[in-house]
C-alpha cells in the first residue's frame, strides 16, 4: 500500500511522539522564561500569537517536512517577536495603541449606552450575565459595566 489510511509505520509513530514531547517541552520552556505577560490574560494580539504558536507546533510534530530544530527556532522566533511587541508597547504610545484597545463603558449609572454597545457588538443578555456572575439581578442608578481590553465585562458601583 502506497499511501495508507490508518497506519504507516512504526517509525512515523516514534517520530512523533519524540518529535511531540521535544517540541511541547522546548515551547513550555520558552513560555515560561518569557515571562508572565506571554501567559497573562489575552487581548487581541495575544490571541493570535497563541493560536501561531499552537498552529507551529501542531506542524513540528505533525510535518516531517518540518525538522525538529528548525521548528524550536521558528517557535522561539514568534516568542521573542511577541516578547518585543509587549517590551515596546510599554514604552511606546503608538505600538501600545496599535497592539491593545481601549476599555468601553457600556452601561453608565444604569444607562446603557447603546452606541457603544453596537460598537463592541455586546447584548444586554451579555451584561444581565455579568451582572449574575456578581451577584447582581438587575441595573441599578449606581451600576456601570466596562467592557476591558481582555474581553471580560467589569461591573462596579459608583462611589
Amino acid at each position: 500500500m502506497e499511501n495508507p489510511i490508518f497506519f504507516d509505520d512504526w517509525a512515523g509513530i516514534g517520530r512523533i511522539l519524540v518529535t511531540g514531547v521535544l517540541a511541547y517541552a522546548a515551547l513550555i520552556l520558552m513560555l515560561r522564561s518569557s515571562g508572565k505577560r506571554t501567559l497573562g490574560k489575552f487581548n487581541a494580539f495575544d490571541f493570535i500569537v497563541t493560536i501561531c504558536l499552537g498552529s507551529m507546533l501542531s506542524s513540528i510534530i505533525i510535518s516531517k517536512s518540518v525538522p525538529l530544530i528548525e521548528g524550536i527556532v521558528a517557535l522561539a522566533l514568534l516568542i521573542v517577536l511577541q516578547f518585543g511587541i509587549t517590551w515596546l508597547s510599554v514604552r511606546w504610545k503608538p505600538v501600545e495603541n496599535l497592539i491593545k484597545s481601549e476599555p468601553r463603558l457600556l452601561v453608565h449609572r444604569g444607562v446603557y449606552q447603546d452606541k457603544a454597545m453596537r460598537r463592541e457588538r455586546v447584548t444586554i443578555e451579555e451584561i444581565t450575565a455579568a451582572l449574575h456572575q456578581n451577584g447582581r439581578t438587575d441595573l441599578s442608578a449606581e451600576t456601570s459595566v466596562v467592557l476591558e481590553t481582555d474581553g471580560s465585562l467589569n461591573v462596579f458601583e459608583a462611589a
